[in-house]
């Protein structure tokens, strides 16, 4: 397939000779290149021709991913290779507890955060599960600073095993319309915002649909399809993945695109779990207004 490059204004500064070479690598043996303002990203042979569900996101998109995007990169090559076929999607709003938001026993730290009652899962498992993986590979010896009270808040199922309700402490309000940003910015402090020109694989992103809904995913990339269409290419789970796996919508069918960056997972060992109670007082009187 012929590569397509695609320019954006505002490149400051010439390629590095890394660079260089590594896009003439791409040129040479297919792929999309997309330049924006803050570098470039690449997409092998057209987005639409990768494998929607694959272990390899590390080695497709960690060359542009910075920080800590790559150990999130790692994390949902993981996540994909417990469920290599999808796994299957499933929510059900009338009895949320037969739910499996991810569908393997995920831990942290070797500490249980999920017994699953189905292999299933849904968009904010999945991306939690990239997170809570995520620091698994940063802090592989952190069960020796994990305190009791974060391990309990980090839970994705009470104690007796029931399902943990929305906006109950992480995952609870992960779960929640507040989301991804909400959780990693205001609750734990480890995380920031970025513009879509910032944007880089490994970013969690909360999209809004201009048909309503929204959905809960790992950013990847742009790319232009066939019919030039500017496409947000994403991993998450949904059903038109029947599980976890590589899905993508047209730009032009999103109403908002909120971007979250993991910069700070040592909070994972500090952060205040009494916060919680006192941002929910202050977000609902905010909302209220």
């Amino acid at each position: 397939m012929r590569p397509r490059i695609f320019f954006k204004p505002g490149i400051n500064g010439a390629l590095s000779v890394k660079r260089f070479f590594y896009l003439l690598f791409v040129l040479l043996f297919g792929g999309t290149v997309i330049f924006s303002e803050t570098g470039i990203n690449v997409i092998y042979k057209s987005a639409g021709s990768l494998p929607r569900k694959h272990t390899s996101h590390e080695k497709f998109f960690g060359e542009h991913a910075s920080g800590y995007n790559r150990y999130i990169l790692r994390a949902i090559d993981k996540i994909q290779g417990q469920a290599i076929n999808g796994g299957g999607y499933y929510t059900n709003k009338k009895d949320k507890s037969k739910e499996s938001p991810i569908g393997y026993p995920l831990k942290i730290f070797n500490h249980p955060l999920i017994n699953p009652p189905r292999t299933t899962s849904y968009c904010t498992g999945a991306t939690f599960a990239a997170f809570i993986e995520a620091l698994n590979l940063i802090y592989p010896h952190g069960d020796t600073r994990l305190t009791p009270d974060r391990y309990e808040a980090l839970r994705m199922q009470e104690m007796n095993g029931t399902r943990r309700e929305d906006f109950v402490k992480v995952w609870g309000n992960w779960n929640s319309q507040w989301g991804a940003q909400y959780v990693m910015i205001k609750y734990l402090q480890m995380g920031k915002t970025v513009s879509q020109k910032e944007a880089r694989p490994g970013d969690f992103i909360n999209i809004l649909f201009k048909g309503g809904g929204g959905h809960s995913a790992i950013f990847l990339g742009w790319y232009k399809n066939e019919n030039r269409e500017k496409q947000l290419l994403y991993w998450s789970s949904q059903p038109e993945t029947n599980g976890i796996g590589d899905h993508s919508v047209p730009t032009g069918k999103i109403s908002k695109l909120v971007i979250v960056r993991l910069t700070n997972p040592g909070k994972i060992f500090s952060f205040d779990v009494s916060l919680e109670s006192f941002l929910h007082e202050t977000h609902e009187k905010h909302e209220n207004k």
